[in-house]
């Protein structure tokens, strides 16, 4: 970062009046602060790392204080960074305006193979934060064991089954499974069943696998009762709002059995439970069928749940959740990205895999096809229904899937045609609006400026034209539907 990037970031924060998830403001005016290493910890830990901005003063609404002392700031607060293992090495840049010097320290992400980062006096599990949204976070134990379960390449997919034995396993699903594994690998002919055993994954010195029972046991949750899927049909958008009969669910049911059940049990409950929209060609006059999901992309939805879950002893008391709203479709499973992967890689980057004993069996078994096609073929079948573009999510350890259906688009159509038949002589001017957001207005102060009974239309007809050519800015851009959002414009003057 170089001054005048620095000079744009102290506008920018006191423009929104806010932190944010890569920025963290400190006053240091009086002192270097005392409390870094929480900061210093939960940038370390994301990808993206973060930067420490010093001489503002959130307290006095984001008002411009300075430093007290720009070089031993910098000497204070590299002190700090040898305090943290591994070691934190901050680039800091130093900018002065109007007789007060302001300071950033950029702190790099650390290597997900070194992670988490801690403050070395508290050790790993007290000293390890993670960001979420403008505030340091504690890490749970099962977050710090996440990063070293990568980091040691744990094998939870292959730890014992207690309890379990090969005559709790179905001999007619192994059978079939071994042979299918020795076609085309003739040198497994050979191998003793044992041993065969031992080199799939079924046997680990001698012992019954997690992996094994998932796969062909007569009844996993013998074994592990919560490695199930809960499916649920919501009849609102929202969880927990009844519908005009009263019924919280319309639907809801606990799927078990091994994966490949339980993956076909989750499929016949969203068959069940979704609707289908019937309509006549009017060219050809024959019937045709639109599902509000494509089977395709809610299969692979389940079955990457199923196989890229975490089955670590911190996680086999969550199942899968399977949530279908009225307006949209969410698979949730324990266990966020794994290794080095981001959202944003997926479909494009080959993953690490957490479970490749289980992925593996699974190819072998036919229930998928490519170990890398899942994303891609998610996104290709909802587009080939020309609906959303499917949502993915990796917040705190939890992945989630997200499919959309018409119903939003067609609602949302409907609502705006009967607005603008409403709104069609009445002009609004953008300047009044810009005028109005001078100051930060929430979503619900706007639509009440506008007196427009339409939250979607006011939003994408007046609101959403002005940020997409920056007139208007967003106080929280990397969360464009937080609650907290407010709008203010881009001109205002401090």
């Amino acid at each position: 970062m170089v001054e005048t990037e620095l000079k744009e970031l102290l506008d920018k924060i006191r423009n929104r009046k806010c932190e944010e998830q890569v920025v963290e403001v400190k006053a240091a005016h009086k002192g270097c602060p005392e409390k870094l290493y929480d900061t210093l910890s939960s940038f370390s830990n994301q990808d993206s790392g973060g930067t420490l901005v010093f001489g503002l003063d959130e307290k006095q609404n984001f008002a411009k204080v300075g430093v007290y002392d720009p070089q031993d700031l910098q000497k204070r607060v590299m002190e700090y960074g040898e305090q943290m293992t591994p070691i934190v090495r901050p680039i800091f840049t130093v900018y002065a305006e109007e007789e007060k010097v302001f300071v950033s320290a950029e702190i790099p992400p650390v290597d997900v193979t070194e992670r988490p980062c801690f403050k070395t006096a508290k050790g790993r599990l007290q000293g390890s934060y993670i960001r979420v949204g403008d505030a340091d976070k504690p890490m749970t134990e099962y977050e710090v064991y996440s990063y070293e379960a990568f980091r040691k390449k744990y094998r939870d997919d292959i730890r014992e089954a207690v309890g379990a034995s090969i005559e709790t396993l179905d001999p007619t699903k192994l059978e079939d499974y071994l042979l299918r594994k020795k076609k085309n690998r003739p040198h497994l002919e050979t191998v003793p069943t044992e041993q065969l055993y031992e080199l799939t994954g079924i046997l680990k010195s001698g012992k019954v696998t997690l992996s094994a029972v998932m796969l062909f046991g007569y009844y996993p949750q013998a074994y592990f009762p919560q490695l199930s899927v809960i499916a649920t049909c919501v009849p609102s958008t929202e969880m927990g709002i009844l519908n005009e009969t009263g019924q919280r669910f319309t639907d809801s049911r606990r799927i078990e059995g091994t994966l490949p059940e339980m993956l076909e049990g989750s499929l016949a409950f969203v068959r069940t439970n979704m609707r289908t929209a019937t309509a006549i060609d009017p060219k050809t006059g024959m019937r045709r069928d639109t599902p509000q999901y494509p089977m395709d992309a809610v299969r692979e939805a389940v079955l990457n749940a199923l196989v890229h879950r975490d089955y670590s002893i911190h996680t086999e008391g969550m199942p899968i959740q399977l949530t279908m709203y009225a307006d949209r479709l969410e698979v949730s499973n324990p266990g966020g990205l794994y290794g080095r992967l981001t959202v944003d890689q997926l479909g494009h980057v080959q993953p690490d895999t957490r479970n490749p004993v289980m992925v593996t069996a699974m190819e072998v078994l036919e229930q998928t096809e490519n170990r890398y096609s899942g994303i891609p073929r998610i996104r290709h079948a909802m587009a080939e229904l020309s609906l959303p573009e499917p949502v993915f999510s990796d917040r705190r350890g939890t992945f989630t899937v997200t499919l959309y259906n018409r119903r939003e688009i067609v609602q949302q159509e409907q609502e705006e045609r009967v607005v603008e038949e409403k709104q069609q002589n009445v002009v609004y001017d953008p300047r009044g609006l810009l005028a109005f957001c001078q100051e930060p207005k929430t979503r619900k102060e706007i639509i009440a400026y506008l007196n427009i009974s339409s939250e979607q239309y006011a939003l994408r007809k007046y609101l959403d034209p002005l940020v997409q050519c920056g007139a208007i800015q967003l106080t929280i851009p990397e969360k464009p539907k937080s609650r907290k959002q407010k709008y203010v414009t881009a001109a205002r003057k401090d």
